[in-house]
């Protein structure tokens, strides 16, 4: 089987894992520990907010549904990970390494598009407070959610479907963790600036159209918080959304560097470690974030724990 000029069993070859016996078990160790802390605190993200009540509210759906594609996003090249640091040949194959670009930036993609609909219900919150309950309602989040899945997995679709109809040089070797964009698009032979426009213009509408989106929400956000006379009113605002800004920098940060940029700027072990930063550090530091600055989820946290702690004396 073959697609464009290449073999679907045609494999590339990863050479970002560490070498020597002991740095590979503590690569291994330091990877599973951030993985199931990653599984962990999404999973009591999504847990707390089904089970409790008060935070059935259309900001905490959009906050476990972002929790969610978060464990799908991570599950798509951690477990890989873990599994070429055991390995002694660090393969995948073409089928394999497209299969695992798609989903990877399609749902990548999609936290970014759900991060700008968070922006959106946060805006309508602050800015329309009345209108609020009849604008964002329940219907129109799962539409917002399902849209978001669906638009990151189409454009992925095509970006990929586009890098891997390009001819591949004969060293078929991936300096990467991964398949992730850079990376492959360097074993690319031909040097046309078109490809990297073409690349430059899916990583736009995935990237730099929501954060312009995010920002110009923020934009009325602020200017309807300083039109606020009391000082406590003004905090209490700015606290709905402090949480919500410190992901969305986080995540942007890091995509914009990662993929906003020419081929030629590429460093291998410099992007190694961003990459890393985006694929553990990201997922882990949600949770944190959302669980720290956020009084109710701080609330919701001390009666689970509460209640495993009554459960297990009983």
């Amino acid at each position: 089987m073959t697609w464009g000029n290449h073999s679907l069993l045609m494999e590339f070859v990863f050479l970002a894992y560490p070498s020597p016996p002991e740095l590979r078990v503590l690569f291994f160790l330091g990877v599973s520990l951030v993985y199931i802390l990653i599984i962990g605190g999404n999973v009591f993200i999504v847990v707390a907010i089904h089970t409790e009540a008060r935070l059935h509210t259309a900001m905490y759906y959009f906050l476990g549904s972002l929790s969610g594609i978060e464990l799908c996003y991570t599950a798509v090249v951690v477990p890989h990970i873990l599994t070429n640091i055991l390995q002694s040949e660090k393969t995948i194959t073409l089928l394999g390494c497209a299969t695992q670009m798609i989903f990877f930036i399609g749902l990548g993609s999609a936290d970014c598009f759900l991060l700008a609909a968070m922006a959106y219900d946060r805006y309508v919150a602050i800015c329309s407070p009345l209108q609020y309950p009849l604008t964002v309602t329940l219907t129109l989040c799962v539409h917002l959610v399902v849209a978001s899945v669906v638009i990151g997995l189409f454009l992925s679709t095509q970006l990929v479907a586009f890098i891997f109809s390009l001819p591949f040089c004969r060293a078929r070797t991936i300096e990467h963790f991964f398949c992730d964009v850079p990376p492959v698009m360097r074993l690319v032979c031909t040097n046309s600036h078109i490809h990297e426009r073409a690349v430059l213009v899916e990583a736009t509408l995935a990237i730099a159209m929501p954060f312009f989106f995010i920002a110009t929400s923020y934009a009325f956000i602020v200017a309807a918080v300083l039109k606020i006379h009391s000082a406590a009113g003004r905090h209490r605002a700015f606290s709905t959304c402090s949480s919500h800004l410190s992901v969305v920098l986080l995540q942007y940060g890091c995509c914009a560097f990662m993929y906003l940029r020419p081929n030629s700027s590429y460093y291998p072990k410099q992007d190694q470690f961003i990459s890393l930063v985006y694929t553990l550090g990201t997922p882990l530091l949600n949770p944190l974030i959302y669980t720290l600055r956020n009084r109710e989820m701080k609330g919701t946290l001390g009666r689970v724990l509460a209640r495993n702690c009554l459960s297990q004396n009983n």
